[in-house]
C-alpha cells in the first residue's frame, strides 16, 4: 500500500466507494434503453412545466380576456390541442397543470419515503413490544383503503395543493415501510452488524452508518414507482372535485371535461389528451422504477 494510500482518511476511502458505485450505476442505467426512454421524457415533461410561465403566460388563461375565444374549437394549426368549454387554449392548461401535478407527485412520495423509511427501519430494527406495536401499524395503513383515507383527509382539511400532498403522503407510506422493514432484517443478520453491536456500537450508530445505507438503494427504486402513484392520487381527487378549483392541474381538466360532458358530445380531444398525458407521465416513471429496481436487485440484476 503507497504512502498516500495510507494518509486518506476512512470517510475519504468511504466517499470514493460511493462516486465509484453512483458512477457504475449510471453506466448500468445508460445500458436499459426502456429505462433512458423514461428519464428523456420526464426531463422534456419538467422543462416544458418549468418554462410554462415563459411559453404560456397566466393572462393566457384569464377568461375575461378570451371573450372572443372559439369554445370547443378542434386540434388545428391555430388550436394545437384544441380549446376547452372557456376558450383557452387546452395546451396552456396542460403545461400549467404538469407543475400541480409533478409538484404533488414528487411532494407526497418524499413524504412517503421519509415515513416509510424510518417507520420500516424501526421496526426491524427494535425487537420487543415496539417492534410489535410498529408492524401493526403499518399492517394496518396496508389493509386501509388509501385513496378512501386521502378523500376523507381532504373533505376534512381546508382544499388546497398542499392538503393533496399531505393526504398522498400519510396514506401511502405503509408499502415502502414494509420493504425497508424487510431489507433491514436482512442487514441486521450480517456478520458486520453483530460485530458493531458486540463493541458497543448504539442504535444510532447502526441505523445511521449500517442500516439506513443498505436499504437506501431500494428505497430509491421504490420512490420512482411511487411518484407515478401519487400522480394518478391527485388527479383522481381533483377529478372528484376535492382539489383547488383555483390552480390548473390534469385531474381538474378531466374534471372539467366531465362536468361539460365532452366524451358524449364529441370533444373527445378535451378527454384524451390530459388522459393520455398522465398516462405516458405514469408509464416513464414505471420504466424509470424498474430499470432502477434491475440494478439495484441483486436477484433481477442476476437474471
Amino acid at each position: 500500500m503507497s504512502a498516500q494510500a495510507q494518509l486518506r482518511s476512512p470517510r475519504a476511502m468511504a466517499w470514493e466507494r460511493r462516486r465509484g458505485a453512483f458512477a457504475a450505476f449510471c453506466r448500468e442505467f445508460a445500458r436499459n434503453r426502456a429505462g433512458m426512454i423514461g428519464v428523456i421524457f420526464l426531463i422534456v415533461i419538467v422543462l416544458l412545466a418549468a418554462l410554462a410561465p415563459v411559453l404560456a403566460p397566466a393572462s393566457m388563461l384569464d377568461v375575461t380576456k378570451l371573450v372572443d375565444a372559439p369554445r370547443f374549437a378542434p386540434p388545428s394549426w391555430e388550436h394545437p390541442l384544441g380549446t376547452d368549454h372557456q376558450g383557452r387554449e387546452l395546451w396552456v392548461r396542460m403545461l400549467w397543470g404538469a407543475q400541480v401535478s409533478l409538484l404533488v407527485g414528487f411532494a407526497a412520495t418524499a413524504m412517503s419515503m421519509v415515513i416509510g423509511t424510518i417507520v420500516g427501519i424501526a421496526a426491524g430494527h427494535f425487537s420487543g413490544w415496539w417492534g410489535a406495536l410498529l408492524m401493526r401499524g403499518i399492517d394496518f395503513f396496508l389493509v386501509l383503503p388509501s385513496l378512501i383515507l386521502a378523500i376523507v383527509l381532504t373533505s376534512v382539511l381546508s382544499r388546497g395543493v398542499w392538503t393533496i400532498v399531505i393526504a398522498i403522503g400519510l396514506t401511502s407510506w405503509a408499502g415502502t415501510a414494509r420493504v425497508v422493514r424487510s431489507q433491514t432484517l436482512s442487514v441486521e443478520s450480517r456478520d458486520y452488524v453483530e460485530r458493531a453491536r458486540v463493541l458497543g456500537a448504539g442504535h444510532w450508530h447502526i441505523i445511521v452508518k449500517h442500516l439506513l445505507p443498505a436499504v437506501m438503494p431500494l428505497v430509491l427504486a421504490n420512490t420512482t414507482l411511487t411518484v407515478g402513484s401519487a400522480i394518478i392520487a391527485e388527479s383522481t381527487l381533483s377529478f372528484l372535485g376535492l382539489g383547488d378549483t383555483t390552480v390548473q392541474s390534469w385531474g381538474a381538466i378531466l374534471r372539467n371535461s366531465m362536468d361539460v360532458s365532452a366524451a358524449t358530445s364529441g370533444y373527445w380531444w378535451y378527454v384524451l389528451v390530459p388522459g393520455l398525458a398522465i398516462v405516458l407521465v405514469v408509464l416513464a416513471f414505471t420504466l424509470v422504477g424498474r430499470a432502477v429496481e434491475n440494478i439495484v436487485n441483486p436477484t433481477l440484476r442476476n437474471r
